[in-house]
């Protein structure tokens, strides 16, 4: 006897279901990245027994038990007893945090409060506004005039630092370097650190590649030299040991012995992300080039370098933060950037409390980590826009 099979057909089609909660949303994410195994699950589990130690007196310290500025508020409140961080120290103290010795211009003041403030300092104000303006639109993706921007920055700009700064023209003050201090320092190294090794970086990495055996060896023997001391030890060399090999009489301002420092140390290395990227691009990039008829320069410019620099942004920008934290360094040598402003505020008896040295460490690692994390998420979105590879 045949056996008979029963079919169904739907004849309506089922309305769409949403997937199950174990796999969407947070639930999901979590039983993906945190739970999937035993071992995740374990790591998982430690971490968050950590979090739960460390977040609630680091929150106290911080946030909940600390002092806040404000009307009435002295040091005796810092010295309290389960007292937090002194935030009034860094709030008293702030402005030499941010230009140090740098002498008030207090025939400007003629009011109090926060224009007060501004205008006691505001050549160095007027500076960094300056240059806020002029670099923002140079790194907006998009806007016109990038060229002007970059002459502007580039080439006027750090002549209007150098004269707002140091004075002694259209009626300023002179000031010289051993007054300036604190943030502004830190940026100022930073930043001609940063714009004058990305340049010498390149052309350090193109003679290590050159045919030209002088060239080529002086190239090397630049690179591998600076690479092989510590910086602590170049910044001695230019804070004590140049001046003893100087004329008679001849001096050379200490910051900027430590500018030059600093640009040559990160130069040596920034020549070795660079050639990096030159060698991971194909040979047929090279020989397309050459057979568009284009001459060494020209190939370089126009193909090879935008495609070797779009390669290595993230070993750029790592080094870029790399000389912005070593920046700290040269208040071994006695210039007074933002750590040394710290360190120095720390021994001010007036805000003298057990908890006055961390706070104003904690104050410092925030700036650099503000302005580090800043550059980081800067290159992440440059990263993205050039990536113009092909991804399944």
């Amino acid at each position: 006897m045949a056996k008979k099979y029963l079919a169904y057909i739907r004849k309506e089609i089922v309305p769409e279901q949403p997937a199950p909660i174990a796999s969407k949303g947070i639930v999901g994410w979590a039983r993906q990245n945190l739970f999937s195994s035993i071992s995740n699950t374990i790591m998982t589990l430690a971490g968050m027994a950590f979090l739960l130690w460390i977040l609630p007196p680091l929150y106290n310290f911080i946030f909940g038990n600390a002092v806040w500025p404000g009307e009435g508020v002295t040091v005796e409140d810092c010295r309290a007893k389960g007292a937090g961080a002194c935030w009034a120290y860094i709030d008293s103290r702030m402005t030499f945090f941010i230009y140090g010795f740098f002498p008030k211009d207090a025939y400007w003041v003629t009011q109090e409060g926060f224009i007060a403030s501004i205008m006691t300092y505001w050549r160095v104000n007027a500076v960094f506004a300056v240059g806020t303006l002029l670099l923002v639109p140079l790194m907006w993706p998009g806007l016109p005039h990038k060229v002007l921007n970059a002459i502007l920055f580039f080439v006027v700009y750090p002549v209007f630092v150098f004269f707002m700064l140091t004075g002694g023209v259209f009626g300023l003050e002179e000031v010289p370097t051993i007054k300036w201090g604190g943030l502004t320092v830190t940026l100022i190294i930073g930043l001609v650190g940063i714009v004058v090794s990305l340049p010498l970086g390149i052309v350090l990495a193109l003679g290590r590649q050159s045919k030209m055996p002088i060239v080529k060896g002086m190239s090397i023997m630049f690179i591998e030299v600076w690479r092989a001391v510590p910086l602590i030890t170049v910044l001695f060399m230019a804070s004590v040991m140049l001046p003893l090999f100087m004329p008679v009489g001849m001096t050379i301002d200490k910051l900027l012995r430590a500018l030059v420092g600093v640009s040559l140390f990160s130069a040596a290395y920034m020549a070795e992300v660079v050639r990096g990227g030159l060698q991971a691009l194909p040979k047929g990039q090279f020989e397309a080039a050459a057979s568009l008829g284009l001459n060494y320069w020209k190939s370089m410019s126009f193909i090879i370098l935008p495609q070797a620099l779009k390669h290595v942004i993230p070993g750029i920008v790592n080094s870029f933060i790399a000389l912005f934290k070593d920046t700290s360094l040269v208040a071994i040598v006695g210039i007074f950037d933002l750590l040394r402003a710290v360190q120095i505020s720390n021994l001010n008896l007036d805000w003298g409390s057990k908890n006055q040295a961390i706070t104003g460490y904690i104050f410092a690692a925030v700036v650099f980590w503000a302005f580090c994390f800043s550059m980081s998420r800067y290159s992440i979105m440059m990263e993205k826009r050039l990536d113009t590879g092909h991804r399944n």
